[in-house]
């Protein structure tokens, strides 16, 4: 099949098949005698599976290593569980994140009771302030590694 049944098949836009080929999570495809790609039911299953992991939030690092590892039946598991554990550690800290965040924009909020100017709004003077503060004052929003 070409490119655009591919990506018909799997939901996956043309320009992000092209990416993961080139990224080396999927395999290149078999080239025609006119240059167009010629995918296989081996491309689907090998997108269905990346799509999965990156609907779990997982990165390409991480979704590269699960690959590697689905493709040595025989290697031992350990390492997959390892991934995992390392992934839900990421998962829970983005939550705390995600969490003091919430509770950063509910205090924003809160700073206005009704309508007013703009030129009194509480919830501009708070992100002013916010925003001269020192960098090192302010908490953490990125994981590295999480997306």
């Amino acid at each position: 099949m070409k490119i655009g049944a591919l990506a018909e098949a799997t939901g996956t836009p043309v320009e992000t098949i092209r990416f993961y080929e080139r990224e080396g999570l999927l395999p290149p495809a078999a080239r025609a005698d006119n240059n167009y790609r010629q995918y296989e039911a081996r491309h689907i299953e090998r997108l269905a599976f990346i799509r999965q992991c990156r609907g779990l939030d997982m990165t390409l690092d991480e979704v590269r290593a699960l690959i590697r590892l689905r493709d040595a039946p025989a290697t031992d598991c350990t390492g997959i569980d390892a991934l995992l554990d390392a992934h839900i550690g990421h998962v829970a800290q983005r939550i705390r994140e995600l969490r003091a965040l919430e509770r950063e924009l509910k205090d924003l909020r809160a700073r206005c009771g009704e309508p007013d100017a703009v030129a009194a709004c509480g919830i501009l003077r708070g992100l002013d302030e916010r925003g001269v503060a020192s960098p090192a004052s302010r908490p953490r929003r990125h994981v590295p590694g999480t997306h």
